[in-house]
């Protein structure tokens, strides 16, 4: 039987690269998976591994061809366009907007990067994949402790609070009033027929008891729940 028929003559190289791919996307997948993000450590391996073998495929999938025809044009950067500019749709599933929050887009971004370190393995340059995938953890780990510790003071405070359809917002505004509290913005969302919620964004730096806060609220005709994110 002639083997050379199901294998390439650089399948060695292929395996070496594919499994690169796998161990730089997999240390940025980890990371992610440790915080519980929607993206973990199987979709991060499985993008950068995807996109080391359309990059394979981008520079050795045509060899053939090329040398069949003497005509042939041949541009490797043709497939590695098409994976960089499809892979926003899984960084897209990883957005949760919530009113005024929006959370996943580090993760976004770390699939967007892994799909670029994938294509780079694959194209051969061992040396720039290492040094991103080490900036990119370097990024999420340490800069992300940097956030908590610099800038928890400027944290946002919302409020989520379910209120039925026909109750008025500015009764639930009233007690951010009366408790001398500043409201940087306010968004109404519409639940169902019978629901709503307002979600309301205090300027930072203010000092108010949460809990006496909360219960006020909850004695306001109208409000079914109320619950609160910083």
């Amino acid at each position: 039987m002639n083997w050379s028929y199901f294998f390439h003559d650089d399948i060695l190289l292929f395996i070496f690269r594919l499994f690169f791919a796998l161990i730089l996307s997999g240390l940025i997948g980890f990371e992610r998976e440790v915080k519980n993000h929607s993206a973990g450590f199987r979709t991060h391996i499985l993008v950068g591994v995807g996109a080391c073998l359309m990059m394979l495929l981008s520079l050795y999938g045509f060899e053939k061809f090329i040398t069949q025809y003497d005509q042939v044009r041949f541009d490797p950067a043709r497939i590695p366009s098409y994976v960089i500019s499809g892979i926003g749709f899984l960084g897209a599933g990883t957005i949760i907007v919530n009113g005024m929050t929006i959370r996943g887009l580090t993760t976004a971004a770390s699939i967007w990067t892994v799909a670029g370190i994938g294509l780079v393995v694959g194209a051969g340059m061992y040396d720039v994949a290492t040094i991103t995938t080490i900036f990119v953890l370097m990024s999420l780990v340490f800069l992300n402790k940097i956030e908590k510790e610099k800038f928890n003071g400027n944290r946002k405070n919302i409020f989520h609070i379910t209120i039925q359809e026909n109750t008025q917002v500015h009764r639930v505004l009233s007690i951010f009033e009366q408790m001398g509290l500043s409201v940087r913005k306010i968004d109404v969302v519409s639940l169902d027929k019978d629901q709503k919620r307002v979600v309301v964004e205090l300027n930072s730096k203010q000092k108010y008891d949460r809990s006496h806060l909360i219960h006020q609220l909850t004695m306001v005709d109208g409000v079914e729940e109320c619950g609160h994110q910083s």
